[in-house]
């Protein structure tokens, strides 16, 4: 129906959120504990011409809300809202600028920049004080009512992959397929690639059970970076809560539920990185674009006495304020609804620190942490914190609740500094081969808890960890200033690319010797997408503005005959992974209980074959060990391994120690050779490599 004949609202319901139809018309509420008025305003099509403007003719618990009749899916709308434009006292509204509904389920495109899309006056003597009454809407993004009609899920079922066989692959959207030259150009960057055949065929080569997307919510394009010529390629600037990315969809958002049908038929689970943290609307400086001009001092953490400005716990201008029950509403509906409406099968919290914080700070008993883990939905999936931000103790590794896993970050840097041959790092790496139950060993937690990587998108790859001793990032335009500070990295010889053979052979000894020491430590490995074929960004570890085939990954790596050996070597680790349950404990347990006659849970042993004594741990300058790891299968028999690690420059001889057992050489990272028998009581392990040893059945329990 022509929105310009719709001529009545009514007083409708305040529940639920956001615009639903039911046939009949659409229920339109919103959230404003501030607002004196709210407009609903209609366009034409093509979202560009304001037709209607309603008053909401109804307010029940700080939920304006009315109904309009005769209106059906597919109309365009926005909210204008009154009241005070009084930042000192945190009220930002403008009623000349158009607002995104928050619940907003899918959009018509991004934002178009331009000064009116900002709240105030720029480049006046007053800043953020003096209101700019330019109309935003012309600029602005606009909501969808969208079409309800339930999506065919057919017979794919979640897989519902246990913790401890779950082997995450980071990847993003877009960049996954941006350099398919076997796909269709306009196939390409977009959910349909995703869930493209040939991609889950590789994915089943791999052995990798979960996919880990960046974020697919609806993100704003940084103005500075449009004015550099970059773009935000990353999309952790949230938009909006509850709409996919329109970039990433041809025809509408049921793109993304086929990419996620076909994925769960595959057997594989889809896991969302989301961003509740902060918005895209940025400091007091930002655009005003939906909850800064529906209600400022709801949704936003502001100074205490100083309510113009922002507390900043993430770093990027703004912190969303989960103390307020509304809000956090909000995060929670959204979390539900991309678990029900997506069959999404767990979501990794950007900043997870910052939706821990209550007014004195991080709280693991925080309202949102209670709401999350007691919802019955939600606390089934598999939930992951980034367990730190750049607020007052923000660093919080180990302390969240039981139920959520968290990134490792002493992983990545132990691993880093260990096949580097730092000093000093034998019992970190140690701790970090055993699921750092230092860390997370406690609250009946378990050793899944610690998501291990040596690489995510943020940072160097796992190839420019071992190509690169700098950064490299002067293409994002801020001088080479940005990125981590220190990589842990070490370019063996030359810096970047190079045909010095020997360089390129040190590089892919410490390379494998990083990949498969991921997947053979307890805890839930994830692995970078790309890294499985030496993927490279040239150096850059902050490419989050780079759109383009820096950050890409690269297929024709994959096929060179060094990224399929590399691609068969971590498939090799990952299917040792799966096959032995000494080598991804369920539980922390007793490390000196007995699992077969003589052969404790856990024993570490120096090269001698003898056990590492504290002096031994204590020394700087040791490095080499041996593990040995035993867990009863199903059968009653026991599974032993022995993992030995020698990140010296030169080979290396253990003694293996005591009692004797028939051994299977099943992984060798410096000669990459098949698996065989293996019967003396020393091996030479090659420097900067590591040997894996099964063995064959034994029976369980202790004699």
């Amino acid at each position: 129906m022509d929105p310009s004949q719709l001529t009545r609202l009514t007083a409708g319901q305040p529940y639920p959120l956001g615009a639903v139809s039911d046939g009949l018309g659409v229920n339109f509420a919103v959230f404003s504990a501030n607002a004196t008025r709210m407009e609903l305003c209609l366009f034409d099509a093509r979202g560009r011409k304001e037709l209607r403007r309603f008053d909401l003719p109804e307010c029940t618990d700080e939920i304006w809300h009315g109904y309009l009749p005769d209106a059906q899916p597919g109309l365009i709308y926005g909210y204008r809202a009154h009241g005070p434009y009084d930042p000192r006292n945190g009220h930002r509204f403008n009623p000349h600028k158009l607002l995104l509904d928050p619940y907003a389920r899918q959009l018509t495109g991004p934002p178009s920049w331009s000064d009116a899309l900002f709240g105030y006056r720029l480049n006046h003597a007053r800043a953020d004080l003096a209101m700019d009454r330019r109309d935003s809407a012309p600029a602005m993004s606009k909501a969808i009512v969208a079409e309800d009609a339930p999506f065919n899920w057919g017979n794919s079922k979640p897989p519902n992959t246990p913790w401890t066989d779950t082997t995450i692959y980071e990847v993003h959207l877009r960049g996954v397929s941006m350099q398919r030259e076997d796909l269709r150009q306009p196939l390409r960057g977009t959910c349909a690639a995703l869930a493209d055949p040939r991609f889950i065929e590789h994915l089943h080569r791999l052995g990798v059970t979960a996919v880990e997307l960046l974020p697919v919510h609806a993100f704003l394009q940084d103005r500075f970076l449009i004015e550099r010529g970059l773009r935000n390629y990353w999309g952790y600037n949230t938009l909006s809560f509850f709409a996919p990315e329109p970039a990433y969809l041809q025809r509408g958002p049921n793109d993304l539920r086929q990419a996620v049908r076909r994925l769960h038929a595959a057997g594989l689970e889809v896991i969302l990185d989301v961003v509740y943290n902060h918005t895209c609307e940025g400091s007091e400086l930002g655009p005003t674009l939906s909850w800064r001009g529906l209600d400022n001092a709801s949704y936003y953490r502001l100074v205490p006495g100083d309510e113009r400005h922002y507390i900043n716990d993430t770093g990027c201008g703004n912190t969303v304020n989960l103390s307020h029950p509304r809000v956090l509403q909000m995060v929670m509906d959204s979390l539900r609804y991309w678990a029900q409406s997506y069959a999404i099968d767990g979501f990794r919290f950007d900043l997870g620190v910052t939706l821990g914080r209550e007014g004195t700070g991080f709280d693991p008993g925080s309202g949102f942490f209670d709401a999350l883990l007691q919802d019955p939905e939600l606390a089934r999936l598999k939930l992951i914190s980034e367990p730190w931000d750049v607020g007052p103790d923000g660093y919080q590794l180990g302390n969240h609740p039981p139920g959520l896993a968290e990134w490792n970050d002493r992983y990545r840097d132990a691993a880093r500094r260990y096949w580097r041959g730092d000093e000093g790092v034998r019992g970190d790496m140690a701790a970090c081969l055993c699921g750092s139950r230092d860390i997370f060993d406690r609250r009946h937690r378990r050793p899944w808890a610690s998501i291990n990587f040596v690489a995510s998108h943020d940072g160097f790859t796992t190839q420019d960890v071992v190509s690169y001793d700098a950064s490299q990032n002067l293409a994002n335009g801020e001088d080479g200033n940005d990125g981590h500070g220190e990589n842990y990295s070490h370019n063996w010889g030359a810096e970047g690319p190079t045909q010095d053979e020997a360089v390129l052979l040190k590089r892919a000894r410490v390379q494998r010797a990083l990949l498969a020491t991921l997947f053979l430590s307890d805890g839930t490995p994830m692995m970078l997408a790309g890294d499985e074929f030496g993927n490279t960004q040239d150096g850059n570890n902050n490419a989050y503005c780079q759109d383009g085939p820096l950050s890409w990954l690269d297929w024709t790596q994959a096929q060179s005959d060094a990224g399929r050996a590399l691609s068969h070597f971590v498939a090799r680790a990952v299917a040792l992974r799966r096959a032995h349950p000494s080598l991804h404990a369920a539980r922390f347990g007793d490390a000196a209980q007995e699992i077969c006659p003589g052969v404790s849970a856990i024993s570490w042993f120096d090269a001698s074959g003898g056990p590492i004594d504290q002096a031994g741990w204590d020394n700087p300058q040791g490095r080499a060990m041996l593990l040995r790891r035993a867990a009863l299968r199903e059968d009653g028999t026991a599974d032993v391994t022995l993992l030995l690690l020698n990140p010296e420059m030169q080979a290396a001889t253990f003694r293996l120690p005591g009692p004797a057992q028939p051994w299977i050489r099943e992984l060798d990272s410096a000669t990459l050779a098949p698996a065989a028998p293996y019967s003396d009581d020393e091996i030479t392990v090659e420097g900067q490599s590591l040997v894996l040893l099964t063995a064959a059945c034994v029976p369980g329990g202790p004699k």
